[in-house]
């Protein structure tokens, strides 16, 4: 019984990776051109991140320690 659960949740796992093109269902369409654009994007365009969505770390690293700044909003409980 354990062997075959364990085989069933390795096949579910395994399906999970799978990659494919996307494609709308079938009587679905994809959604209309964006106002002012010609141009109807596809589904890997749909899917793509803006900047805004994903945008890139700064990677600045402290290289010494520093006196914090007194901050106005660190107040005592009351």
């Amino acid at each position: 019984m354990r062997t075959i659960a364990l085989v069933a949740t390795l096949l579910l796992l395994g399906a999970c990776g799978q990659k494919a093109q996307l494609k709308p269902l079938e009587g679905n369409a994809l959604p209309p051109a964006p106002f002012g654009s010609e141009v109807r994007p596809d589904a890997d365009d749909l899917l793509e991140l803006k900047p805004q969505a994903a945008p890139e770390r700064s990677v600045e690293l402290r290289t010494r320690s520093e006196e914090r700044e007194d901050d106005p909003f660190d107040l005592p409980p009351e």
